[in-house]
């Protein structure tokens, strides 16, 4: 008998957000049943039931961990350089490495984003975009204060491209059907986004 049904339940969750992340890599993420992930997982159904009360609360739960592990990233990437310009670089790149890590999720959150009503899940993706905009504004801020960018700099406008642009990333490689075409252009397209917002002295 497999010694996973015995894992506490904080760890069992876990287990099933990375599971459903991994699936989501793999397919269609609208087409990821409770079924299939509890199979992949190595339960039942009902297993699986016992730590979420259906599936929306298990894309609740991805998302959730979804936003955490995103910003934490990003801070740490921030946190490691001594300048503005160079936080953001390091932000950007934290970004397009998670999501090359993570294929699935730029999948799973498109579908979300989809369904007409207001869901759980796109209350913490609107949170998250809402969080990292207002990361994006203090290292304007910053930058601005130190010389680095543009003092005229419309910073919401440049958090809204900055987002943007590594959105249009993911959706070039999901077209091209590869990820990595990602961490292959985002050099070259943040060093065309920074030419725009750095201070021309």
């Amino acid at each position: 008998m497999s010694t996973l049904k015995y894992l506490p339940a904080e760890q069992r969750r876990a287990e099933t957000v990375e599971t459903v992340v991994q699936l989501a890599g793999e397919q269609n993420p609208g087409t990821i049943t409770t079924a299939a992930i509890a199979k992949r997982m190595g339960l039942t159904q009902g297993a699986l039931f016992r730590h979420f009360p259906n599936k929306d609360a298990i894309l609740q739960a991805v998302m959730e961990w979804v936003a955490e592990r995103l910003m934490a990233r990003i801070e740490k990437a921030v946190q490691a350089e001594s300048s503005p310009l160079a936080a953001l670089e390091s932000m950007f790149m934290a970004h397009v490495d998670f999501i090359t890590e993570h294929p699935g999720i730029p999948r799973m959150l498109f579908g979300e984003l989809q369904r007409p009503e207001e869901t759980a899940p796109k209350r913490i993706a609107q949170t998250l975009i809402r969080r990292y905009g207002e990361r994006l504004g203090r290292l304007f801020e910053d930058g601005k204060a130190c010389g680095e960018i543009d003092a005229g700099l419309d910073a919401e406008a440049s958090a809204v491209l900055f987002i943007g642009t590594i959105q249009g990333l993911v959706v070039q490689s999901l077209l091209a059907g590869d990820v990595s075409h990602m961490r292959r252009d985002a050099p070259k397209v943040f060093a065309i986004y920074q030419r725009g917002i750095r201070s021309a002295s």
